[in-house]
């Protein structure tokens, strides 16, 4: 399934099979691959009930969040869920300081 042209580019949160939960601006999707830029793993999160709720609104407890650093683009290729993010949960999200070692 190709995305279409309304939603390259938005921010969404993609659950994968394996490799966890995923924030960023929508590249593209095939089938289960689908393509973020400016992405950001959601390791853990406290402050939403669900990732609806997240995607939403965000989370309360931003400082005891662990949300990795951006990366440029990263390839999920078994994504089970792509969730459009609203501009207050983007705006949240991206507030969420950085998870580092």
């Amino acid at each position: 399934m190709a995305v279409a042209k309304s939603k390259k580019g938005k921010y969404v949160l993609v659950r994968t099979y394996s490799a966890g939960v995923h924030t960023g601006e929508l590249v593209s999707q095939k089938g289960k691959e689908v393509t973020l830029k400016n992405s950001r793993r959601i390791w853990y999160w406290k402050g939403a009930a669900s990732l609806s709720e997240l995607a939403m609104y965000g989370v309360k407890c931003p400082s005891e969040c662990k949300f990795g650093v951006p990366v440029t683009n990263i390839v999920l290729t078994e994504a089970i869920e792509i969730i459009d993010c609203s501009k207050d949960g983007e705006k949240n999200i991206r507030a969420v300081p950085e998870w580092r070692a």
